[in-house]
């Protein structure tokens, strides 16, 4: 089964994927707007939107020791629930401060989730297929965010907020009723299996190791800042691309790009998915930042649709095709019994992408000429590089 990219487990478990990423990815794009509807400030508005990531990233380094510990079905289970709990507050909220603490839930339950089918995934996955599984893994959160928050759209024009965030909480209840059919409950790694890969002294080293408390992986924290550098520019773009075309006075239809960037995205990763486990780190990192280093320029050019769509393929072949290599790799790096730590620490460089990339974006908007908003950003680019080099001969040769 553990052999098998397609067994009845693994299918479930990226079921799963889908409908956690789907969940709050839905909900993403109206929450705001609901809040401002219930009588929230404009600061309150920005709070509540960024507030899920926050929360995400401080729970994230208890999610993944949890993920080495307990089962993965036990975890998924207990952010299902988490989730639930949150749509139930967006639908029955009567104000702001319940949508506040049903965001403090909702990330919470995202951490768990996030990070617990990444490494479920993974660790039903043989080695020389960590890349090409953890591709198709991907695959599913962009089909998530490129469906969801349409849905989402769509539902709340027709019928209103409250009934967009009903289709969230099925989303979440999809989750927790997924998971009872899987076989492999994905239990955490036993002292025993260390031994007897690398000797009784070893795996007794292991299992005294894994039992401290590690709040991250040191090993990936090169990947987590490399990741975190391509996912800033990607955020700027998902947050300012409407005003940047608006302030420059462009005539292009914004709401194409993110559709077309999903598209091209899926497309990628499920064409180069063998190539993830055979061609090395360095191959990818070179070829997406030079793919994101033509899609910023592409933007800083842009002029009509054509040249917009084509930047998002070339974003896609950048932040897109890191995402996974990034994933794939920091498991890699930090071996089997320590795969939960791995996530995430992988997902905190992720998400200090997603809080910066906006927030830098709104520091160029403010205090910079809007020609240079993309100019700027291409720094991000050329510092990946120098974390690699910096990273030393472990990383590289993994």
């Amino acid at each position: 089964m553990r052999r098998n990219l397609y067994s009845k487990d693994i299918m479930l478990v990226l079921a799963a994927t889908f409908f956690y990423m789907a969940s709050p990815m839905l909900v993403t794009p109206l929450i705001t707007g609901f809040t401002e509807s219930i009588g929230a400030s404009a600061a309150l508005m920005g709070l509540v939107g960024g507030l899920m990531n926050l929360v995400s990233l401080f729970c994230r380094p208890i999610a993944g020791n949890l993920a080495d510990r307990i089962s993965k079905y036990k975890l998924s289970f207990i952010g299902a629930v988490f989730m639930t709990a949150a749509c139930v507050g967006y639908i029955f909220a009567p104000n702001e401060v319940v949508v506040i603490i049903a965001r403090i839930i909702n990330g919470f339950g995202f951490a768990c989730c996030s990070v617990c089918m990444a490494t479920w995934m993974s660790n039903m996955l043989p080695k020389e297929k960590i890349g090409s599984g953890m591709g198709v893994y991907g695959t599913m959160n962009a089909l998530a965010m490129a469906v969801a928050p349409a849905i989402g759209v769509s539902a709340y024009q027709a019928f209103g907020y409250r009934v967009s965030f009903v289709i969230a909480l099925v989303f979440s209840l999809a989750i927790i009723v997924v998971i009872q059919f899987t076989g492999d409950k994905g239990e955490p790694e036993t002292e025993n299996a260390d031994a007897g890969e690398n000797g009784s002294d070893a795996g007794d080293a292991a299992g005294r190791q894994r039992r401290k408390l590690e709040l991250i992986d040191v090993k990936v924290i090169p990947i987590a800042l490399i990741i975190m550098l391509f996912a800033i520019p990607y955020c700027a773009t998902q947050s300012f691309l409407v005003t940047y075309a608006e302030v420059r006075g462009l005539h292009v239809s914004v709401s194409l790009f993110f559709p077309a960037y999903a598209a091209v995205l899926i497309v990628l990763r499920l064409s180069l998915r063998n190539l993830f486990d055979k061609l090395p780190f360095r191959i990818f990192l070179l070829s997406s930042a030079l793919s994101e280093l033509l899609a910023i320029l592409l933007l800083t050019i842009m002029k009509n649709n054509a040249v917009m769509l084509l930047a998002s393929c070339f974003l896609a072949g950048g932040y897109g095709i890191m995402s996974s290599v990034c994933q794939s790799t920091a498991i890699l790096l930090a071996g089997r019994e320590k795969r939960g730590l791995a996530n995430s620490t992988y997902y905190i460089g992720l998400d200090l992408g997603m809080t910066l990339g906006p927030m830098i974006g709104g520091a160029l908007y403010g205090w910079l000429d809007i020609g240079w908003f993309y100019p700027v950003l291409m720094v991000t680019m050329p510092l990946a590089g120098v974390v690699y080099i910096v990273a030393g001969r472990r990383m590289r040769k993994k």
